[in-house]
């Protein structure tokens, strides 16, 4: 059985270890997060401060956004965009990952406490009864003062959120 989590398409090009798991795992991502790589590739803005390892995250920028682009995989993301809350089939990047876009929506629920992106992520957490990872520590921060009843994991700690003595909210 699959680990599941919630996170933003960008995480998945800023570290290349998410793709290349020890085991099997689904991330689940809102579609917003997917527009926001487009951002990301046209933006003058640095997302890492080495110049190298910038240039190194904008050209796995470029090549997920090729990969998403394929038609088989714009299929797949099409049909998750009519309704609210749909899913897309699975997205799959070799043998042990796979990926579901949500088309979520920001209800500002979470208004004062997280921007519309972030509260699309905990609200599909909940939904989805997954865990949130993230590289963000403020986010971490607020989804705890606020009292989220979403889990949440650092992607430092990958390695340990994916073991199987872990629990999330809907899995014993």
């Amino acid at each position: 059985m699959s680990r599941r989590f919630v996170i933003e398409a960008v995480m998945v090009a800023i570290y290349g270890e998410l793709l290349a798991p020890g085991a099997p795992v689904e991330y689940i991502v809102p579609y917003t997060t997917v527009m926001e790589l487009y951002e990301f590739q046209n933006s003058p803005e640095p997302l890492m401060h080495d110049p190298a390892d910038n240039l190194h995250v904008k050209n796995k920028i470029n090549e997920l956004i090729a990969y998403l682009e394929e038609p088989l995989n714009r299929k797949k993301l099409e049909r998750a965009l009519n309704i609210p809350w749909a899913k897309s089939p699975s997205i799959l990047f070799g043998e042990n990952v796979s990926w579901t876009v949500v088309n979520a929506l920001d209800n500002e629920q979470y208004g004062e406490f997280l921007d519309p992106i972030e509260t699309e992520i905990v609200l599909t957490a909940q939904r989805e009864g997954a865990p949130v990872l993230t590289d963000q520590l403020e986010l971490i921060r607020r989804i705890i003062e606020a009292e989220v009843p979403v889990q949440v994991f650092d992607i430092q700690d990958f390695e340990f959120a994916m073991e199987d003595s872990i629990f999330t909210n809907n899995q014993p």
